[in-house]
């Protein structure tokens, strides 16, 4: 006999709990469907993990350079063994987090996987037994997986993705990172604040493509000065095993023929939409689901009625903070609620140091949408709380409409600008003017300072 419920959830990541638990808030039914751990790949092989080994190695990495400041430090040294323990107890206390909230609103988890049999029924698949489900509604936000290049041997084994590198009891000694973008990127950090040596290979014409072209010329020159090797417009041919251990990667820049080897090779190319999986095969097709990615209109409903796709699996921005909005606006769209987000500014963050944070237009963007812009750039090295606290370069760039001064797009490039950006997206969202940024009072010293201060230069700015 089928389990009913008001509302089916396939996935458990970001895209899936908080619609699941805002649901059980409201007095439904909901199951979730799981087939792997709470929390999807962002709490468990994605952004946590990875940030809790970028701020270990942040900190070791200033350690060595603490002396400028006036602090002693002598034999520090990385133990992998506890740092890869503390990894685990981070994703372990945010896991249980989620499950204690689902006990508490009444959500009812099945680990296993879920596949749509038709309109309203879906089969969940344990290691034990097969369970029906029924609901009115369902949504799927099963994510996505590794993409895999087409590179000859990039399917050797030992060849990394971000998931096992992340796993990895011993750092490699030296590493080759195919990919230069927000993975390949932070592993970069990662990596070379251990003091690794770090070889970067972008096919396109610089690194984080996707960004403003100043960021990604300023993070090029930071790693560069902390001994990365980084080669754009570098179009990978080959990977070979070397007969000592390691690999080597054949490469071809500017037209000519190059290889670099290392004991660990990274395949940091990005990732690509898992949909196929949960449609039966007479579903698959009606759904329009092609290369992973499922099909949606601007309401997050697939091509099958009463069921909806948010996040990943949906083949659009792969951030986990879009994916929660996106699940939390399908369910308003099922409840019949005007939406409750604006998902028209979705800030972008790298966790690099410095730090990378956008939201909205870049300058270049908005020129060629059409929209007359001014900008204006504060350097944080005007900043107190930046030079008291050793900082080594930023800025902070704020884009406003040349008519009426509204802020339409920010770019920061320095320490907490991950933090920073959510007054900015704010601003953006709701059509906040330079001088009404500028009169808001930020306390001192503080990073923040810098936003009231790039406002004041947007003012001062003549088009």
């Amino acid at each position: 006999m089928a389990q009913e419920f008001d509302l089916i959830v396939i996935g458990a990541g970001p895209g899936g709990y908080p619609a699941a638990l805002r649901a059980a808030e409201g007095g439904r039914r909901v199951a979730v469907i799981e087939k792997d751990e709470l929390g999807g790949t962002c709490l468990n092989r994605g952004c946590i993990p990875t940030k809790t080994l970028l701020h270990a190695s942040g900190l070791y990495r200033r350690l060595q350079e603490a002396q400028a400041e006036g602090l002693s430090v002598s034999e520090a040294h990385v133990d992998m063994a506890r740092l890869q323990e503390r990894r685990l107890e981070v994703i372990s206390s945010l896991r249980e987090g989620i499950a204690v909230q689902f006990q508490k609103k009444g959500v009812t988890l099945f680990t296993g996987t879920g596949r749509i049999l038709e309109k309203e029924k879906v089969l969940v698949t344990t290691g034990k037994e097969e369970i029906l489900l029924t609901a009115p509604r369902i949504l799927i936000a099963a994510g996505a997986k590794t993409a895999v290049p087409p590179i000859p041997g990039i399917d050797l084994p030992g060849v990394e993705d971000s998931a096992g590198l992340l796993a990895r009891q011993k750092p490699y000694d030296s590493l080759i990172i195919i990919g230069g973008g927000v993975i390949g990127m932070e592993f970069a950090s990662f990596y070379s604040d251990l003091g690794k040596k770090v070889t970067v290979l972008e096919a396109m014409d610089r690194i984080l493509p996707g960004m403003d072209r100043e960021i990604s010329q300023n993070l090029k020159m930071i790693l560069k000065k902390r001994g990365v090797d980084i080669h754009t417009k570098a179009s990978v041919t080959r990977v070979e095993r070397m007969q000592e251990g390691g690999f080597v990667c054949y490469y071809e820049e500017k037209g000519q023929a190059f290889s670099a080897s290392a004991k660990g090779l990274l395949a940091a190319v990005g990732r690509r939409a898992d949909g196929e999986s949960v449609w039966s095969g007479q579903l698959l097709g009606p759904s329009g689901t092609e290369r992973g990615r499922i099909p949606v209109d601007e309401n997050y409903r697939t091509r099958i009625p009463g069921i909806y796709a948010v996040g990943d699996v949906t083949g659009g921005i792969q951030l986990a903070h879009a994916a929660t909005a996106e699940g939390l606006l399908a369910l308003d769209h099922m409840e019949g609620r005007e939406p409750s987000i604006d998902r028209r500014v979705i800030p972008s963050c790298v966790y690099t140091d410095p730090e990378i944070a956008c939201a909205g237009l870049t300058c270049e963007e908005a020129k060629a949408s059409g929209v007359p812009v001014k900008t204006a750039k504060y350097i944080m090295s005007l900043n107190g709380k930046f030079v008291l606290s050793g900082q080594e370069r930023g800025f902070i760039r704020l884009v406003a409409r040349e008519d009426n001064e509204k802020i339409v797009g920010a770019q920061l490039m320095c320490a907490r600008a991950t933090d920073m950006i959510g007054e900015l997206a704010l601003a953006i969202s709701r059509g906040i003017t330079a001088g009404e940024l500028a009169g808001v009072i930020h306390p001192h010293p503080t990073f923040g300072e810098g936003i009231g201060e790039a406002a004041r230069l947007l003012q001062q700015e003549r088009t």
